[in-house]
């Protein structure tokens, strides 16, 4: 999957911290997939309109490309034979010589790189789109479209399974490993992200909410601690993990509300006791209890808790939150397409997103990122 550039790119202050833009307006299919080429100002695209791109900047601060090529079918590179279905994600570990993909036909397996041979393969709940590989430890972490991260320890040619998480209600879109402080993040087309805190041995689950439609791509920043997210929605938002953050508490189940005491509207019995009508169950995102909406008639940001929209709390919790805990651990930023897919370079601090217009954009992040 691949982005789609032009011939002649044009240099954009899109924004504060907008670098590039790279847009080619003949292009009919989606660039899925570009990355930025490793010490040099130039970006790599695929698409499925069959071609490679290579585009370098030029003295005159235009993008051009300097490589074109058309492959003869969609799927090209080493002919491994190891999926039924669409291919999803495809990981290279240098320093195994593994081949790791996940697919639609619910299968990840993995290769020798050298050989090309099938080392082993597991099946999963649903078909993956999340792939994501602890080299220390040989731990590879899979996410599906049930919303299940699924964590299994590889070996030479045999895997076991070690875990599953759940959290999401929606599937997995995308995986985020850091390997120093042994933090999975996973982001959902739920609209959520979580952060599984497996370094700390104690089941920490941190929710993250900051979008309005599902989350596509994810970028940690290790040595600033910073997380970056880009959504569906045009949002990419940074994250500072860099803060003592708090669980979401459970939602507590009640036939009643526990704050006034009004029945719910399956309390039959209470109701009838009571001559009262049932009313609408909500949950304070605070301390989650069950409660009415006369109960809960309130809204704030919790942002300790990931929440940085304004969310449902009981009026009790409401009147306990300060103006300090309050203030925002993200910062937002427009980038007025729908994102695809996104690769961060921490060494130049510049994002690249690719977007369903067609278009790849290149933003300098160090104003933010930092």
């Amino acid at each position: 999957t691949t982005l789609l550039l032009s011939h002649k790119l044009r240099n954009t202050f899109f924004c504060c911290f907008l670098n590039n833009l790279l847009r080619h307006p003949s292009f009919k299919t989606v660039v899925n997939m570009a990355a930025i080429v490793p010490k040099e100002d130039g970006v790599i695209s695929v698409s499925e309109d069959r071609t490679v791109r290579v585009w370098l900047k030029r003295d005159s601060g235009q993008y051009w490309p300097s490589i074109y090529h058309a492959m003869p079918c969609k799927y090209f590179g080493m002919h491994i034979y190891s999926h039924q279905s669409r291919v999803m994600m495809i990981l290279f570990v240098l320093e195994m010589e593994w081949v790791l993909s996940t697919g639609q036909d619910k299968q990840f397996t993995w290769h020798c790189s050298e050989s090309g041979q099938r080392l082993g393969g597991y099946r999963t709940s649903a078909g993956a789109c999340g792939l994501q590989f602890d080299v220390e430890t040989r731990h590879v972490f899979v996410g599906d479209h049930s919303g299940q991260v699924t964590i299994l320890k590889l070996e030479p040619q045999s895997c076991s399974l070690v875990t599953t998480f759940r959290g999401h209600t929606g599937g997995i879109t995308a995986l985020c490993w850091d390997p120093v402080q042994r933090i999975l993040f996973s982001g959902s087309s739920d609209h959520s992200i979580i952060m599984w805190d497996i370094g700390g041995r104690k089941g920490t689950a941190i929710e993250l909410q900051g979008h309005n439609d599902k989350v596509q791509s994810l970028s940690y920043v290790h040595h600033t601690r910073q997380l970056i997210s880009c959504g569906a929605d045009g949002g990419i938002v940074v994250w500072n993990m860099d803060v003592e953050r708090q669980e979401t508490p459970e939602w507590l189940d009640s036939d009643s509300c526990q704050k006034c005491d009004q029945p719910f509207f399956w309390n039959f019995k209470q109701m009838w006791d009571s001559k009262k009508i049932g009313l609408r169950q909500h949950h304070c995102r605070k301390c989650g209890k069950a409660v009415c909406g006369k109960c809960s008639s309130k809204r704030s940001s919790i942002p300790l808790m990931g929440f940085e929209f304004e969310v449902r709390v009981c009026d009790s919790c409401h009147a306990s939150i300060t103006d300090e805990e309050r203030a925002p651990t993200a910062t937002f930023h427009n980038s007025k397409h729908s994102i695809v897919h996104v690769h961060f370079d921490a060494t130049k601090g510049w994002l690249l997103t690719s977007g369903t217009d067609k278009v790849i954009k290149l933003w300098d992040m160090t104003p933010v990122v930092s």
